[in-house]
């Protein structure tokens, strides 16, 4: 990765469990690296106990970054009580209950890495890829923001989310779909 290299936000996923559930930054990092040997974990953060408070996952290959933050207090348990009477008529029971009792929340932003002032516009004029038919193939000349055929692949994301659920026993909730995923 170039110096030159910036993060633009996608998205944030929110990961809602209670605060005892909250793991220590080891177990954060030995579950990432476990996930998948190619991430590359920076800006470690605990508190003094050791437990979590945030980190970095650089994917290179997903042309991807994630930041983790912790975060707990009245204003989680408020909007996650506002989240519930949205989403009532969706959720199972199980996920309601778990959804009011969470007082805690990972926080999981999502960044695509694109080097130096971001890609070029490239293909027909609306900038995308395709044939003029918008045939089912790219055509040759597509380039992603760090050359041909690299464009931003969404498994780093969903490979964090995934690895942060299942350590804090949370329910993962995407805040621009409205919606409790998995």
């Amino acid at each position: 990765m170039s110096c030159d290299d910036e993060l633009y936000w996608l998205e944030t996923y929110f990961i809602l469990f209670s605060r005892k559930q909250r793991p220590a930054l080891a177990q954060v990092s030995e579950s990432l690296r476990k996930a998948n040997m190619h991430f590359e974990l920076e800006n470690h953060a605990a508190d003094s106990e050791g437990l979590f408070d945030s980190i970095l996952v650089e994917s290179p290959e997903d042309h991807a970054a994630v930041e983790i933050s912790y975060a707990t207090g009245d204003a989680i348990i408020e909007q996650n009580l506002v989240w519930a009477k949205q989403l009532k008529s969706q959720l199972s029971p199980a996920q309601l209950q778990h959804l009011i009792k969470s007082d805690a929340r990972l926080e999981v932003a999502h960044f695509e890495r694109m080097s130096g002032s971001g890609p070029e516009p490239v293909g027909n004029e609306f900038g995308g890829g395709f044939d003029d038919d918008f045939g089912d193939e790219f055509s040759d000349d597509f380039e992603g923001p760090d050359g041909p055929n690299d464009m931003l692949d969404p498994t780093c994301l969903l490979t964090v989310v995934e690895t942060l659920a299942r350590l804090t026993d949370g329910l993962t909730f995407d805040p621009a779909a409205g919606e409790i995923v998995g």
